[in-house]
């Protein structure tokens, strides 16, 4: 069996995008679609609009679409228009929030799918809930997971030069702590709070970036970093007290690294990482982030489970399904 990679080109940025495909030894992709920024309108018929003729020159059996991005719902709109038989990576997760993007993709794609690769019970129980057949589903097990098993041993190689020994890690992106000033606000203010007793080491997304700028507030005491590297954002991930966040991503990651996880979020697509993992929704209520940052820092930190499947052979499982 051959694949041909699309990339839609949804991410262009050097670090959020070229240095993934380095890092993780990818081939270079067969089609970079270019697509860039826009409105999600804009972006999603875009996307469709230069996808359309690879899948009608190439005639794929099956497309593969992963987790939960405009170009996942791009990609299965175009192959369900032209009867192209969809396998979805990462499909039934759920935030039950439809002021997310990245819900209505899920929901979107789930529906188009034929193969449904799902990563636990929680996502098998949403597809069902859903109407969706239970032969169409496959619980595999988490394929991003495959990813840090595969490539943490290098992170032994990248030192904490110039950082602190001890330090929390932030990631912030959503609209809903990004676009909006008074919640964004509260929250670098509890971070500088933080930073007071645990040095805070925050990436910062490009879209904050400019949230941030634009705010009549100093956030220079914090370590402000470019967005970093796979490899070296996973070695800080794994070394860290704590990590604050908001990406789905990052919280599984933290689960299966056992780094305790503090979610700016009232919810998450990933429920599992708070049942069985080492995640706590704190949603924008900053005493709530201040009482679970003292409980890790008082020894007090939620402990956690990997859950079942989350091994490292999960991409393995979709193989030999496909073929």
């Amino acid at each position: 069996m051959s694949q041909t990679l699309v990339h839609t080109g949804q991410h262009y940025d050097n670090n959020m995008s070229d240095v993934f495909f380095s890092q993780l030894s990818m081939p270079v992709p067969d089609v970079n679609l270019g697509v860039g920024s826009g409105s999600h309108a804009q972006q999603t018929a875009e996307i469709m609009r230069r996808f359309e003729p690879i899948v009608l020159e190439r005639k794929p059996e099956m497309v593969v679409v992963y987790g939960d991005v405009n170009s996942t719902m791009a990609a299965a709109l175009v192959c369900a228009k032209l009867h192209v038989p969809v396998a979805h990576v990462e499909a039934g997760l759920r935030s039950f929030d439809r002021t997310m993007p990245e819900e209505v993709n899920r929901l979107v794609t789930d529906q188009l799918a034929n193969l449904l690769f799902s990563h636990c019970e929680d996502a098998d129980i949403n597809l069902r809930r859903e109407g969706i057949s239970p032969e169409k589903i496959h619980k595999v097990g988490n394929v991003m997971i495959d990813s840090l098993i595969r490539f943490l041993p290098l992170t032994e190689r990248h030192k904490v030069n110039g950082l602190p020994e001890r330090f929390a890690l932030v990631t912030l992106h959503r609209p809903s702590n990004v676009d909006d000033v008074r919640v964004l606000r509260g929250i670098l203010k509890s971070l500088l709070e933080i930073n007071e007793s645990l040095p805070v080491i925050f990436p910062v997304h490009p879209r904050t970036h400019q949230a941030i700028t634009a705010l009549d507030l100093d956030a220079s005491a914090l370590h402000l970093l470019e967005p970093l590297p796979y490899i070296e954002f996973l070695a800080l991930e794994r070394r860290a007290v704590m990590v604050i966040t908001d990406s789905g991503g990052v919280q599984e990651e933290t689960t299966y690294l056992k780094v305790p996880c503090i979610t700016l979020r009232g919810n998450t697509e990933r429920p599992v990482t708070v049942s069985l993992g080492t995640n706590v929704l704190v949603g924008h209520d900053n005493e709530k982030l201040r009482s679970e940052v003292s409980k890790i820092l008082g020894g007090r930190a939620k402990p956690g489970t990997i859950p079942p499947l989350w091994d490292g052979h999960a991409g393995e499982r979709i193989a030999e399904i496909l073929c």
